[in-house]
């Protein structure tokens, strides 16, 4: 019997939102130095571009890890319906008390997709573009 080939699957999704970074943990100075002019009051938004790759071994009787239909199902339940067209901070309770970086907007994903997935480790990689030049790679890696 002859092992399945193991392929990467990914999927793009685009969802539009606002935030501000703050944190409760620091000052109101301290907020302005870290986080700058993302630190406004009222906020500002981005377009951000999520790809999610999947693992997995390739089905000798569909020729697919997942079905791509399944797995925009997923994405549509774990990214679009509770971060698209949202105020981060204030629409979305996991950030009422955890800064709205794009590092911790990736754990979020992460954590909802692990949570829908048939097989959760097949999840590889969520990968964001919070703008053309900064991008963050989250893998499920804990320190």
């Amino acid at each position: 019997m002859s092992k399945a080939p193991i392929a990467y699957l990914t999927r793009k999704e685009i969802f539009s939102a606002c935030h501000r970074l703050h944190s409760p943990r620091l000052s109101k100075e301290e907020n302005a130095q870290v986080y700058g002019k993302c630190n406004n009051v009222n906020g500002h938004g981005h377009n951000y571009v999520v790809e999610v790759t999947l693992c997995g071994p390739v089905d000798g009787d569909t020729g697919m890890v997942m079905n791509i239909n399944d797995l925009k199902k997923y994405m549509d339940n774990a990214i679009m319906e509770p971060l698209d067209h949202k105020n981060l901070d204030k629409d979305v309770p996991h950030f009422s008390n955890l800064v709205s970086t794009t590092e911790n907007v990736a754990v979020f994903i992460w954590n909802n997709l692990k949570a829908q997935l048939p097989r959760p480790t097949m999840l590889h990689e969520v990968k964001i573009y919070e703008t053309e030049k900064n991008i963050v790679i989250f893998r499920g890696e804990f320190d």
